[in-house]
This record gives structure tokens, C-alpha cells and sequence, in this order.
């Protein structure tokens, strides 16, 4: 059976607000879950004095708030604060603090190119993609980091096709993989170019893309070997003529959409 949390009574009438993603906070245990959901946000709308203030004033963690402005004084680091914070608060066991620590001390040894694309990974993770995308093309637009090898920027087109993805936006994500396999050459992102060509074009557009390009017809080949063997899993004894049918009848549904 698992410990349980006393949590703190105090819930403050003036909210903390971080600017940054418009999130207002009233007690410490929001505080906690905000930082520990969001390690790759943590920037100057926690780092400051004013929180220090609320968390004295509002929570009346007067402690804790002196020990961070102290903390601030020495030019503590990000993690040293933010590790404070959840210790003080009292909420989280060891072994949940020595883990944050670990993905802190990862986060502080990465270069700013990796730090950005952790943080949109987690935006995709999370299901925000839009944030996610916005991020991923701050990457790729900027001047590309040479320390970083090229197939670092082909993972992050395919994660931004995957976003599009996401958001039945085939044909954004369709540019977005053709990209990634144009560094990276992978199969797999490839398929996914395919696929989603497949679906935001009229069918006599695709098969006319297909022609005359053998990487393109093989793979068309191994996904559509791909897709009988599923449907045999399905229904062994679904004719050709039906399968066709739901195809047309898929497209047409996205033509609707407006996604084609």
C-alpha cells in the first residue's frame, strides 16, 4: 500500500501566475506537480524573487521562502532551486527527488538544440501539437548547430510529420517526412512519407508520384502486403472489392474534412 501525502492547508488568494504558459497557482503541491510536469519550462517565472515572496506572503511557507531568496543571493543554480522547492515542500520521497535530479543533471549537460528538442518531444508526448510544432520549427529554421550530426535535424522533421500527423494534416506531414528521409534514409520514414502522400492525394496523383521511382514502389509494395496481412488478421474473408470500397469511401470521408 503506498504512503500517503498530508498536504498543505494553506491556499493562497492571490494566485501565482506563469506568464509564460498562463497557469495560475494557488497552493504548494500545484507548484510541485507544474515544475516536476514541466522541467524543460522551468526559466525565470520560477527563478525569482517574486515567487519567493508569494510563496512567504500567500502560502505562509515563510521558511522556505527565506531560504530561496537566499539561494537567489548565492547565484544558485536552476536545478538547486527547483530542488529546494520540492524537498521543503515536503510532498515527495527520496527516490522521487533523486530522480528529477537525474533528468536535471541530463538537461543541464545538453546543448541548447537538445534541450529545445526535449522540450517539444515532451509537448508531443503530452498531445500539444501544436505547441510541439512551433518548437520543432524554431529548431529547423534557426542556423543548425554543427556540433550536432544532420540525421539530429532528420529526427526532428519526422517528429514534426508526426505532429501534422496528428492533426490530419497529411500534407504538411508528407513534406515533413520526405525531408527526414532525405538526411536520415531511413526506411521507416519513408513508409511514413508514403502513407501519408497516399492520403492527401487523389489516388491517380499517388500512383502517378510512384511511377518510375523503385524505392517508392517497393515500399508501396511492402505496405500494401502490410495492410492484406492485417486484414486477414481482421476478417479472412473480406473481398478485394470491400477493402477498395472502404478505401474510397476513407478518402472521401477527409476530402469532406476539408484534409485533402
Amino acid at each position: 500500500m503506498g504512503s500517503l501525502i498530508l498536504c498543505h492547508k494553506k491556499k493562497a488568494k492571490q494566485p501565482y501566475e506563469i506568464s509564460r504558459v498562463h497557469i495560475k497557482i494557488y497552493t504548494i503541491e500545484e507548484l510541485c506537480y507544474y515544475i516536476c510536469n514541466n522541467l524543460y519550462l522551468i526559466d525565470y517565472t520560477i527563478l525569482n524573487r517574486q515567487l519567493c515572496d508569494w510563496i512567504g506572503t500567500e502560502l505562509e511557507l515563510e521558511r522556505l521562502a527565506e531560504r530561496l531568496r537566499e539561494e537567489l543571493r548565492s547565484n544558485c543554480s536552476m536545478e538547486q532551486f527547483i530542488i529546494t522547492i520540492l524537498r521543503e515542500s515536503n510532498i515527495y520521497a527520496q527516490s522521487d527527488i533523486n530522480r528529477i535530479q537525474n533528468i536535471l543533471d541530463h538537461l543541464q549537460n545538453q546543448k541548447d538544440v537538445e534541450r529545445a528538442k526535449y522540450k517539444a518531444d515532451s509537448l508531443l508526448e503530452s498531445k500539444e501539437y501544436e505547441s510541439a510544432i512551433l518548437v520543432y520549427q524554431s529548431i529547423v529554421n534557426k542556423e543548425w548547430d554543427d556540433s550536432v550530426d544532420k540525421t539530429f535535424y532528420g529526427n526532428i522533421y519526422a517528429c514534426l510529420g508526426a505532429a501534422y500527423g496528428h492533426l490530419f494534416l497529411y500534407q504538411e506531414a508528407a513534406d515533413m517526412y520526405e525531408a527526414a528521409y532525405r538526411i536520415c534514409e531511413e526506411p521507416g520514414m519513408l513508409k511514413a512519407y508514403l502513407y501519408c502522400c497516399y492520403r492527401a492525394m487523389p489516388e491517380e496523383k499517388y500512383v502517378k508520384m510512384l511511377s518510375g521511382n523503385s524505392a517508392y514502389l517497393s515500399m508501396d509494395s511492402i505496405m500494401k502486403e502490410k495492410m492484406k496481412t492485417i486484414r486477414r488478421e481482421i476478417d479472412p474473408d473480406m473481398p478485394d472489392e470491400r477493402l477498395e470500397q472502404w478505401k474510397r469511401e476513407y478518402r472521401r470521408i477527409d476530402k469532406s474534412a476539408g484534409i485533402c
